[in-house]
């Protein structure tokens, strides 16, 4: 157990163990740096300071030069010093933040985490003019010197990736300023968030609870647990609705003025150029999920207000357990065995990447006080590996939570190759690999189905777990849009929030489930509208894909692994079309997202037939 910043070191700490759980891991940060204040860290810090500033002495002003003589060798070694120095930077960024994360409330831990922010800032600031010069080239010379270098051509990817970003760029100085700024403005916001969401309490019958524990009582089998949890929840998050409306009021402005100055067209149309996917598609997809809702959530939540004997459901039984669903606590070594022959049956090199994790210390899955919420897989850098949080309470849906963060790990592991310039995968295919790891858990347990009582509830609890992938997350992207859009009148109240909030969740749950006073308040605990505007399409995105790719797998005879793999090695190196066309895919194609939705519809098809 981590007692204090100062123990995040080597060697690993023994595994956390927790009543009925079992022995829960604590990630071992060590093979980042051993310590905070050790003489490796520091050594980096001061090593990436000086190396950005020799890097900006070297390379500034001298692109044109190298182009004009043809030059590649030269471009060629200057743009691997970029990636070596992007390299060590984000190693420590990486550190930093999974430091932070382990206790978001520990003082020590928050001024760690702020300081090594400034200083990456301070060392990153001297590097702002290598892409924006390269941008400045003609496209015709870049290509000559790539067509001249196979070693260059390895980068040609990344070259066309940020020759996307020209319309938006701005001057030397004034991405400078915006880039300073960055620590002051929209870090700051998000780590007042962070540090508010991790400090909250909540009063659920005599105990006092963070979160994620609250949180976990809405899917309690008692409806009178559940509802005392949605009470307790929304008499907190209403305590602290000013903060709240100020955090989101103040990062809607802060992008509008971004989005302006960069002469971005929408206001989510920065999300799509990060993501290199076409606002058609992302358009294409919303609507098809809206028009879906009747045929989806509405069909499916009057279907569950059957099961439970109800007209309507309260808000707080959306997440319910369905009459006779086990309430077993499932031990994390039976999660992991669960998630790793689920993997192993589809390929065993995939089960063996995802048992490194186990294995050498790559999770953090206790809940603890501080700790962050929620669950991510951080990729770090190439050189390390990367490391996944949990909050393991052993639910059926924290395993398949496990599942979903070990396929983004999977993915982080096999795109690593590409180097640190080319590793990132944008977030619409990144998300693809998680949910297909989701897919590959969830039939492994319907095969293994006693009874068709057990395979019901199976069933239900995917299509669940879909509607809350797909349906809930366009409703959040709606609610984003309408948020953002509705800010460039002015600051909105918590009440005007509170209200676009009703709006989206009443068309998306429909009249099957009823928004009780209180609900209104549930939109401020969500960290993707602040850490990441416009990312939860990408979940819709995933999830529809890989009802499609999962629907070839079933049907293909052999090869697919290795396109599979192909896809996942490729991270940020190709285009969505030029990945899922060896599948017979294609996002552009309108039928495309009708024939991930109807996987689902279908599903809710068999639950009716059953009874």
């Amino acid at each position: 157990m981590i007692q204090s910043p100062r123990s995040v070191a080597a060697p690993a700490p023994a595994a956390s163990a927790t009543t009925d759980l079992g022995a829960l891991p604590e990630w071992n940060l060590a093979d980042l740096y051993p310590s905070m204040d050790g003489p490796e860290l520091t050594g980096d810090v001061e090593r990436a300071i000086a190396w950005t500033k020799e890097f900006e002495a070297k390379a500034k002003g001298r692109l044109a030069g190298l182009c004009e003589a043809g030059d590649a060798e030269a471009l060629l070694g200057l743009v691997k010093e970029y990636e070596a120095i992007a390299e060590l930077t984000g190693r420590i960024a990486s550190y930093s933040s999974l430091v932070y994360c382990g206790d978001t409330t520990d003082p020590i831990r928050a001024k760690f985490y702020g300081d090594l922010q400034d200083k990456l800032t301070t060392a990153s600031t001297s590097l702002i003019f290598f892409e924006l010069e390269l941008n400045r080239l003609p496209d015709t010379a870049i290509d000559a010197l790539i067509d001249k270098s196979a070693a260059l051509a390895h980068y040609r990817p990344w070259f066309e990736d940020i020759r996307k970003e020209k319309p938006h760029q701005l001057s030397d100085e004034i991405e400078q300023l915006f880039h300073e700024k960055y620590v002051t403005g929209r870090a700051a916001w998000n780590r007042l968030f962070d540090e508010t969401i991790a400090s909250l309490r909540f009063k659920v019958g005599g105990e006092t609870l963070a979160l994620e524990p609250t949180l976990n009582f809405m899917q309690d089998p008692d409806e009178a647990k559940r509802k005392t949890a949605s009470q307790a929840l929304a008499e907190t998050f209403g305590e602290n609705l000013r903060t709240f409306a100020l955090i989101t009021n103040v990062l809607a402005k802060d992008k509008e003025i971004s989005d302006r100055w960069r002469k971005f067209d929408d206001i989510a149309d920065a999300r799509h150029l990060s993501n290199r996917v076409e606002r058609e598609v992302v358009d294409a997809l919303v609507a098809a999920v809206q028009a879906a809702y009747p045929r989806l959530s509405h069909r499916y939540y009057a279907l569950k207000a059957k099961w439970l004997g109800k007209d309507v459901l309260e808000h707080w039984d959306r997440n319910a357990p369905l009459p006779r669903e086990t309430n077993r606590v499932i031990p994390w070594g039976e999660a992991k065995s669960t998630v790793l022959d689920a993997y192993g049956r589809f390929s065993p090199q995939m089960a063996d990447i995802a048992r490194d994790f186990f294995d050498k210390n790559w999770i953090d899955a206790p809940v603890r006080p501080g700790k962050a919420p929620g669950a991510f897989a951080h990729p770090t850098v190439p050189s390390a590996h990367p490391y996944v949080l949990v909050n393991y309470q052993g639910k059926t849906r924290d395993v398949m939570t496990l599942a979903h963060e070990l396929g983004h790990g999977v993915h982080q592991v096999l795109a690593g190759p590409n180097g640190a310039l080319m590793a990132p995968t944008p977030l619409t295919l990144a998300e693809t690999a998680s949910v297909f790891g989701e897919m590959l858990t969830f039939r492994s347990l319907l095969d293994r189905a006693a009874s068709p009582a057990e395979k019901k509830i199976m069933l239900a609890s995917k299509v669940e777990d879909m509607i809350n992938t797909v349906v809930r997350q366009i409703a959040f992207y709606t609610f984003e849009r309408r948020v953002h859009t509705e800010r460039k009148a002015g600051e909105l109240t918590a009440e005007q929030l509170g209200k676009i909030w009703l709006d989206v969740q009443a068309e998306s749950l429909g009249p099957a489930i009823r928004l009780n006073p209180g609900y209104e308040t549930f939109w401020t605990y969500i960290p993707h509208f602040i850490h990441s505007p416009f990312y939860v399409y990408a979940y819709a995105f995933g999830d529809c894909l890989v009802n499609s790719l999962y629907a070839t797998y079933e049907k293909a005879e052999t090869g697919f692994q290795d396109k599979y793999f192909a896809l996942l090695k490729a991270g940020g190196t190709k285009h969505h079309k030029e990945l899922l066309a060896p599948f017979g895919l294609d996002a552009t194609d309108p039928g495309f997202w009708s024939m991930g939705l109807g996987v689902i519809e279908r599903m809710i098809g068999e639950l009716e037939a059953m009874g």
